[in-house]
């Protein structure tokens, strides 16, 4: 075939209406078309080499097919990888591509990014940052069509928003622990005054006040987030010869966890042994590496970044503006390794 392939050459090959492949490559195939029906389109495609053509719908949609992605610190975070590619996912499946840009804190760039969003004609923009916080909105983002990932914004109902939900990962991480046997518990918790490290805490306490338990006095250390501040933190609650020590830790995050393990080591306490773990953020090339491989809770960083731009787009589709009043809290799931055995 010699020609570019046509949507109607895609519905002739799959035995189905030209309506039908609209509904597949428009993102409207849910609730309109089966599953098996759907996948043999999405065949006759790749067999015919078809891809619609976006600059034509795009005119005839007044609409640019192009999500912005702005963000703070993209560039410096372990987990942006995740976050963008949940977002082009999630864009690619409806049609639309992701143009990403960052300002790095610097409100110069922030203010050039926002102007070049706005040149563009995006569809909408998801506004990023790589550490859970209230974050100030860069002046120009309408919050008609701006969605928040992994941040907050500063008034309630200005702007929707997708967040991890942290409480509930704090009591999913100490209730693997109490599933184990653990009732003798410990956190090493992060940065004081941190929205992440206070939700995480108080699903600590949830946790353990839904067990009928509490944590000892001197069991809970502000620890912050670094490889160096879990193991001192990790030393004081360890290191008391004479008096009964926590079989369990929850960290603050893996990093902070990775630290315990090297205060275990120092004190010859084995994990697991005799000391259980439980890490924070599944954490690329950490998590899975340490010796034993840590028991964590993840950062759903992909499903925020991809339900962000679903939700622009289905407000977009449904010729609505993005309700700022939405707020999505996302699970953390718990990922099982080595690091947590039954109490000693």
């Amino acid at each position: 075939m010699n020609r570019r392939p046509t949507a109607r050459d895609v519905a002739e090959l799959a035995g189905v209406s030209r309506a039908a492949v609209s509904f597949v490559f428009s993102g409207r195939a849910a609730g309109n078309l089966s599953a098996a029906t759907q996948q043999r389109i999405k065949k006759a495609a790749d067999e015919l080499g078809y891809r619609p053509d976006e600059v034509a719908r795009s005119l005839r949609r007044k609409r640019s097919a192009v999500i912005g992605l702005l963000s703070d610190e993209i560039a410096t975070s372990p987990f942006a990888g995740r976050m963008v590619l949940g977002a082009m996912d999630a864009a690619r499946e409806r049609g639309h591509q992701v143009l990403l840009l960052e300002s790095r804190n610097d409100p110069a760039a922030e203010a050039e990014a926002v102007a070049e969003l706005r040149a563009r004609r995006v569809d909408g923009v998801v506004y990023a940052a790589m550490s859970m916080r209230r974050t100030q909105v860069p002046n120009g983002l309408d919050p008609a069509r701006t969605v928040l990932a992994n941040c907050l914004p500063q008034q309630p109902n200005s702007y929707a928003y997708v967040v991890a939900d942290e409480r509930g990962g704090g009591r999913s991480a100490v209730d693997v622990l109490i599933a184990a046997g653990h009732r003798d518990i410990a956190l090493l918790a992060g940065e004081s005054g941190n929205i992440a490290a206070s939700d995480r805490a108080r699903g600590f306490t949830d946790g353990l006040r839904a067990a009928g338990l509490t944590a000892r006095e001197g069991w809970t250390v502000r620890a912050g987030w670094q490889i160096d501040e879990g193991y001192a933190a990790a030393l004081r609650i360890l290191d008391r010869p004479g008096e009964i020590r926590p079989t369990g830790i929850v960290c603050a995050n893996d990093r902070v966890a990775a630290g315990a393990m090297l205060a275990a080591a120092r004190l010859g306490i084995d994990v697991p042994g005799e000391l259980s773990l439980v890490g924070y953020d599944d954490q690329d090339q950490m998590a899975a590496h340490l010796v034993p491989a840590l028991t964590t809770v993840a950062l759903p960083h992909y499903e925020m970044g991809a339900e962000a731009v679903r939700a622009l787009l289905d407000a977009a589709d449904a010729g609505h503006d993005v309700d700022r009043s939405a707020g999505l809290l996302l699970d953390c799931p718990v990922v099982e390794r080595e690091s947590v055995g039954s109490p000693s």
